[in-house]
């Protein structure tokens, strides 16, 4: 074990090896493939934060992953922090250019595209299932708990979007950020390689991104949307729906329509779709709060 006074290394802590770059790109970077650029830098504030400044700035191609081996500012959904020890998740963030092809109205489907991506991805490299909590979580099961082994974030950057995803891989128990957190390590993964398991994620998302792009967006006539509903742990349970604004909402979560939106339908009879917002998971087949 590192002494707590040492000097932090790359090869600090041996079970814990830095990611291989060379090895990435080989693996990922095709000329006819959407991976045009990988970079694996040691430490950041932010992947997505830094994207989107190159996006801004017009210097960044479609396909650009950035990844990090750290994060020190990482970001989830309303400006909430996102900390990890070094090399033990997946922290990256990708850029992608929908272009005239897909209406700017359906770019809102990229984040949930990619939790289906990362949940697919991490199924089959994993062999973890992982659910979709709407709009932008990765649940697993720990000792049979739902817990938040991952986020997602998308924000728009220049002619694209950008979207951000932080997956924990190897964290132990006594490094979990928050009691309702969890990792694929402590869902029982065959395997925490996370070579194997970003290459798995990016090629996934390269798959659904292809499909809803040659489906001009189309979230249903891509499968993107069923695939999303068929994964998503939040339908048919209960939930409130804390709303922006500070209003909220209660309901029985009952369909992802054809916007991305969750459509809930309350004591009153009717249905009524949630664009944005924090879902509390409140009952369902397991019971308890989430």
């Amino acid at each position: 074990m590192t002494p707590p006074d040492a000097p932090h290394n790359r090869w600090s802590d041996l079970d814990r090896p830095p990611l291989n770059v060379t090895a990435l790109r080989r693996g990922l970077l095709r000329p006819d493939g959407l991976w045009s650029e990988l970079e694996v830098v040691e430490t950041t504030g932010s992947t997505n934060s830094d994207l989107a400044e190159r996006a801004r700035s017009g210097e960044l191609a479609e396909g650009t992953v950035l990844v990090a081996e750290e994060q020190t500012a990482g970001r989830g959904r309303l400006e909430r922090s996102w900390t990890a020890p070094p090399r033990s998740g997946l922290f990256f963030s990708v850029y992608l250019e929908p272009g005239d092809a897909v209406p700017v109205e359906r770019w809102g489907w990229v984040p949930l595209l990619a939790g289906v991506a990362a949940a697919t991805g991490l199924a089959k490299a994993a062999g973890v299932d992982t659910a979709l909590k709407w709009p932008n979580d990765l649940l697993v099961n720990v000792e049979s708990v739902e817990r938040k082994a991952g986020g997602i974030l998308g924000e728009f950057a220049g002619d694209g979007i950008v979207v951000g995803l932080g997956i924990n891989v190897s964290l132990r128990a006594d490094e979990l950020p928050a009691p309702t957190a969890g990792s694929l390590a402590l869902a029982g993964a065959v395997s925490t390689d996370r070579e194997t398991l970003l290459r798995a994620v990016l090629r996934s998302l390269e798959h659904w991104y292809g499909e809803w792009k040659a489906a001009d967006g189309d979230a249903a006539a891509s499968g993107l949307q069923a695939a999303y509903a068929a994964g998503c742990a939040t339908l048919d349970r209960t939930v409130r729906a804390e709303l922006p604004g500070g209003d909220s909402l209660v309901g029985e979560a009952v369909a992802i329509d054809g916007d991305g939106r969750l459509v809930l339908s309350t004591e009153d009879g009717l249905q009524k779709p949630v664009s944005a917002g924090d879902i509390v998971h409140l009952r369902g087949t397991e019971g308890g709060l989430t």
